[in-house]
This record gives C-alpha cells, structure tokens and sequence, in this order.
C-alpha cells in the first residue's frame, strides 16, 4: 500500500521519510497565495532530500495553469498533486495539463462530501492518475488541510467506482489508519496534520511519521499491489 505523507519542509525530513519507506514525499508548493506554501527554490532543496525509491509530490492549490505549467518545469517532479477546489480547476483543465505534460503522473483531490463526490471522481478516470480522497468545506478554495476525517464508507464507493488508484486521506494517523483502511479498501494513506510535531510549527514529528508507517504495515491486506506512478521516459 502506498504512504504518503505531507507537507514536508526541509531536506532533513525528506530523507528521514524517504529511509523509513515513505513512497510519496509531498510538498506544499506555491508564492505565498495559502499558509505554509514553500517557493520553487525552497521546495527545490527539499526535494534533494528524497532518496531510495520514494517520489517527489508536489501539491499545488493554484488554480492557473501557466503557474502550474512553470512549477512542473522547475521541479520536475514525480507526481504533480492538484489540490485546487472543484469550481476553479475542471477535469478538462486537467486533461489539457497531462496533454502538455504526458510522462507526468497527476494526481487529482477529491472532496468527499456526498453522492456528486462520486460522479466528480469519474470524470477522471483516464485523465488523472491517482485520486486523493480529502475532507473539503464549501467555502474553501482548496481541498483538505483541515485535519478531520470523513465518510470512510463514501470513500469506499469512490474507490470501486473508478479504475485508478484512490489514495485516502484527511485526519489520518496512527491511531486511526487501521479503521480507515478496514472501510476504503484504497491503494494508498495519506497524513499531514497527525503526523506534525504539536508546537504549532508544522515540522514533522518523526517519531509519529514512523507509527503511522508501521501502523499502515500493520494493517494493509495480504497481498495487496500498490498503484504506483507510471515510470518517466
């Protein structure tokens, strides 16, 4: 099963996540327009750190596609993760985004809020590359960064309704992973807010990242084949 986890913020945290078997190592990218986004520079150092076989996820929440053309080419990273709200980023912006970047792999949030979460999810079948499934408020110009989990069983329908790989996340540690996995059956986790040190300084706390990836081990199925990112030429 797939680990991912965000948002990492120095080179430090990325080799230490990438040495305890930590498949995507994201970072929030951006100029500054929401809390916590890292410059391309910035990102650039933290992203030297990734080591092994781990890859690179770069978050964006813009929703202009020439800002998110330029962080591609500047990074190159593995996996380009979009996390703009519904109304400002369509799945027609996204085709248009692989059409330009076509070795890239995409990964597209879903906010799971009720039975449209479920038809908004399809629409990327044969675009994106993987779902990430996200807690979401209406108001929000983006999806997730709230901490709190939500209807692991809505996540489940998204998952047998589409043919990519569904990353779960929002509110996920290690205390709870287990149920969540029991009830979405996804080919990947994901954890930002429960895997943060708690003195508000949004720096990973290790020894958290650690018990959440032996609490995935732990709990994934027997025999279950992740849905990694298609290689790049």
């Amino acid at each position: 099963m797939l680990i991912q986890i965000y948002e990492i913020t120095t080179p430090e945290e990325a080799r230490a996540l990438s040495d305890m078997g930590v498949d995507h190592v994201g970072v929030l990218v951006g100029h500054g327009a929401f809390p916590r986004e890292q410059s391309l520079d910035r990102a650039r150092m933290i992203f030297d750190g990734v080591r092994a076989a781990a890859k690179k996820c770069a978050l964006s929440l813009s929703p202009y596609l020439n800002e998110i053309s330029t962080l591609v080419a500047k990074l190159a990273p593995d996996i380009l993760h979009l996390g703009c709200a519904p109304p400002l980023l369509n799945p027609a912006d996204v085709r248009r985004l692989k059409s330009q970047h076509p070795r890239l792999a995409i990964m597209r949030s879903i906010p799971v809020v009720d039975d449209a979460s479920v038809a908004l999810a399809r629409q990327y079948d044969g675009i994106a590359d993987f779902l990430l499934l996200d807690s979401y408020r209406a108001d929000n110009k983006q999806i997730g960064a709230l901490g709190i989990p939500h209807d692991w069983q809505l996540d489940r329908r998204i998952v047998e309704s589409v043919r990519l790989p569904v990353i779960v996340a929002g509110g996920l540690g290690p205390d709870n992973i287990a149920a969540a996995i029991a009830a979405s059956h996804p080919a990947g986790v994901d954890s930002k807010t429960k895997t943060d040190k708690s003195d508000g300084s949004h720096a990973k706390d290790l020894a958290k990242c650690r018990a959440f990836v032996a609490a995935v081990r732990d709990a994934e199925p027997p025999g279950r084949s992740p849905g990694r990112a298609p290689p790049r030429a």
